[in-house]
């Protein structure tokens, strides 16, 4: 017997005897482990095991050149086989796999594409509840007869997601509410499965060296028990609501707290079209440009000032609508947020600043302050932006993101799958969340056909200046030093609205010299 052969048989085996294991270990952990949960777990291992085999007898055995073309095809061909097999596994044991699915489907540029593509269709198919298992998680949290409470509840629901689906219901006194009602198999099957797969993830991990997934695990462990209660959701949606009442455009669903529990969220009705439906947007005469910019606007100012981030901004729980003559955003769904340090938005600020500025000492200092160590600074900021190398050396601000830009994205990234599973093991944990926030408004924009417009720069660019003065102020020790800073500032944001409209303007360098070759340029020595 070779040593490939022996080495394969032995991981196989391996594969089978800690598939086992997990089950043992899972009852000395105290997780309830029934026949189903042996079964959902039975499930796991042997889907990982096919997911393996495919690579290994396909991709793995093959003597093709690395570099040619035959062998980035079979690359591809295996990524869309096991992807295939990773999605029907998500959807036979849904709950938390359906959450990672959807997390994997966020994550352009950083996935293979095949994975990204398959898992797409979670975001809105994801199986849903049966009519009587939502009638029955309501009477057990509710403590009443639904139809006691409620006049009438759409068998139909609005929409269904990896932890719940949305029901719309009208009460006895003719008020439309929203019922938000968790799949009655969530609770006792998530840790089990978490523990499963964060088991399984490791066999992967051992399996192909090159590949970590441990950080996907990890978020969903942390942000799992907060998304599972829907009390907390409520508080999400109430204080993201006050943070960001100045925007009279921005509409949150206000919460029913006499019926709400862990387990259903009742809340206010808001009728809508989802963001990335360009017909219902050309339809109701809104503008694709003014929904892109006033996104921009509210997620720039989470990001880089509020620093409590919605994260799951994908198009069923974004909804627009027209208000006369005036776009109006529906933001929906607040189970998942990101809560940012003043310290990881100041750096995160300079970062992008230095991509703006095609700055490559300061892209690599920031990258370090983040955790992005050595030479990846430059695949660490493509991945930030979303645009090739090529492109943020030529300024991302001035150079429209093309359709050649995208397919080289595309091209060249998957040779660097290891890389990146690396930085995505090493990097600070709030960026996790900010990948999969940015990657999911950039499919939006590119949707709508919006994402040329320079707006969401200008508006980025100024609230990563507001970020960083902010954290000056904060240290300042005299008036005078305050007083500096609050100058400089303003001179900044003004430089910036200059350049911007003198770059909507037209593409002369020499009209851009007139206010500073780099008017981005903040980083004092």
């Amino acid at each position: 017997m070779n040593r490939f052969k022996f080495r394969t048989i032995l991981k196989y085996g391996a594969l089978g005897g800690l598939a086992v294991g997990t089950f043992f270990s899972l009852r000395t952990n105290d997780y309830q482990v029934d026949s189903i949960g042996v079964v959902r777990l039975s499930r796991a291992a042997a889907a990982v095991f096919d997911i393996t085999s495919v690579y290994k007898k396909k991709l793995y055995k093959s003597d093709l050149d690395k570099n040619s073309q035959e062998y980035h095809a079979l690359t591809s061909s295996c990524h869309k086989e096991a992807a295939e097999k990773l999605l029907q596994l998500c959807c036979t044991n849904k709950g938390v796999y359906i959450k990672v699915g959807q997390h994997i489907a966020a994550l352009d540029y950083l996935v293979p594409e095949e994975y990204v593509q398959t898992m797409k269709i979670l975001h809105s198919q994801a199986p849903s509840s049966t009519i009587q298992d939502v009638y029955k998680v309501l009477k057990e949290d509710l403590k009443r007869n639904p139809h006691e409470i409620f006049k009438s509840i759409e068998l139909e629901p609005l929409g269904t997601a990896s932890l719940a689906q949305v029901h719309k219901a009208v009460l006895h006194d003719g008020t439309t509410l929203a019922i938000k009602v968790q799949h009655a198999y969530v609770q006792g099957n998530s840790r089990v499965d978490m523990k499963t797969m964060e088991i399984l993830v490791k066999i992967v991990s051992w399996l192909f060296p090159d590949f970590k997934f441990q950080w996907l695990v990890d978020e969903t462990k942390k942000n799992l028990p907060k998304e599972l209660n829907f009390e907390e959701e409520g508080k999400n949606a109430e204080k993201i609501s006050e943070s960001f009442q100045h925007y009279e455009w921005l509409k949150v669903p206000k919460i029913r707290w006499d019926l709400t529990t862990p387990r259903v969220l009742t809340m206010e009705y808001l009728e809508g079209g989802q963001v990335n439906d360009l017909k219902y947007i050309k339809d109701n005469d809104i503008n694709p440009y003014e929904v892109t910019e006033k996104l921009g606007k509210l997620y720039s100012e989470m990001i880089f000032l509020n620093g409590f981030v919605h994260s799951d901004p994908h198009p069923g729980n974004i909804l627009v609508r027209n208000s006369n003559n005036s776009c109006e955003v529906v933001l929906l769904d607040h189970g998942l947020y990101a809560t940012l340090s003043k310290e990881f938005r100041v750096s995160y600020s300079n970062l992008w600043l230095s991509i703006l500025n095609s700055d490559r000492v300061a892209m690599r200092t920031y990258s370090d302050k983040l955790g992005i160590h050595g030479d990846l600074y430059g695949l660490f900021a493509c991945m930030v932006t979303g645009r090739s190398w090529e492109s943020i050396m030529h300024g991302i601000d001035k150079r429209q993101r093309t359709a050649e830009d995208a397919d080289k994205m595309k091209k060249v990234l998957p040779r660097y799958l290891p890389q990146i599973s690396g930085i995505l093991e090493n990097v600070n944990r709030q960026m996790l969340l900010i990948f999969k926030t940015n990657d999911l408004i950039r499919g939006i924009e590119h949707t709508l056909h919006t994402d040329s417009r320079k707006a969401a720069f200008k508006v980025m660019t100024q609230c990563c200046i507001k970020s960083i003065y902010q954290d000056k102020l904060d240290v300042s020790q005299s008036r005078f030093q305050k007083l500096k800073v609050r100058i400089v500032e303003k001179w900044l944001l003004f430089k910036i609205s200059v350049y911007y409209i003198l770059l909507n303007l037209t593409n002369l360098y020499s009209i851009v010299i007139n206010v500073g070759r780099k008017p981005l340029q903040i980083i004092e020595s």
